[in-house]
C-alpha cells in the first residue's frame, strides 16, 4: 500500500497553502495498492516534533478501501473525522519554531470502526488493535518563516 501527494514528495517541504499560514486545507493524497483484505482505511496526520509531545492534525476513519484519492480540501464520502489537538477536521502544520516533520499515516483495517464522532487518535488506535492488515506513510516538513 502507498500514500503519495502531488503537492510534495516524501521528505520535502509541505507547501504553505496546506498550513496555518495559508489556506489550512488538506493536500490531495493518492492511495494505491490497498490490501485485498481491507474493509476500511484510517488516516492519521501528526507532528512528533511538537514541544509537548506528538500533536494530532487530522484523524479520519472508515475511508472506503477502494478510495484512490482524497481531494484537496475534502473528506472522502462516508468517512468520519475525529477530534484533533485543535478541534476536529484537518488542521495544517503550524509549528511554533524550527522545522517539524508531519506524518500522513494510512492504515488498512479488516473491519469498519464503530466509534463515536467524539473519538480522538487514542480512541481510534485502541479500536484498530488487532485489525491492521497494511500501512503506509508519507512525511513532509514545514517551518514557519
Amino acid at each position: 500500500m502507498k500514500i503519495e501527494s502531488n503537492a510534495f514528495k516524501y521528505g520535502e517541504t509541505i507547501p504553505q497553502k496546506y498550513t496555518c499560514d495559508g489556506e489550512d486545507i488538506n493536500p490531495t493524497l493518492r492511495i494505491s495498492d490497498a490490501h485485498s483484505d481491507a474493509k476500511s482505511l484510517v488516516l492519521i496526520v501528526d507532528d512528533p516534533d511538537a514541544p509537548g509531545g506528538t500533536w494530532t492534525h487530522w484523524v479520519v476513519w472508515n475511508i472506503h478501501p477502494d478510495t484512490r484519492e482524497i481531494v484537496e480540501g475534502s473528506v472522502p464520502e462516508g468517512a468520519l473525522q475525529g477530534k484533533t489537538n485543535r478541534a476536529s477536521g484537518y488542521g495544517g502544520p503550524c509549528p511554533p519554531s524550527g522545522v517539524h516533520r508531519y506524518f500522513f499515516k494510512l492504515y488498512a483495517l479488516d473491519m469498519m470502526l464503530s466509534i463515536p464522532l467524539t473519538s480522538n487518535v487514542e480512541d481510534v488506535a485502541e479500536a484498530m488493535k488487532g485489525h491492521l492488515v497494511a500501512d503506509a506513510k508519507l512525511m513532509g516538513t514545514y517551518e514557519r518563516k
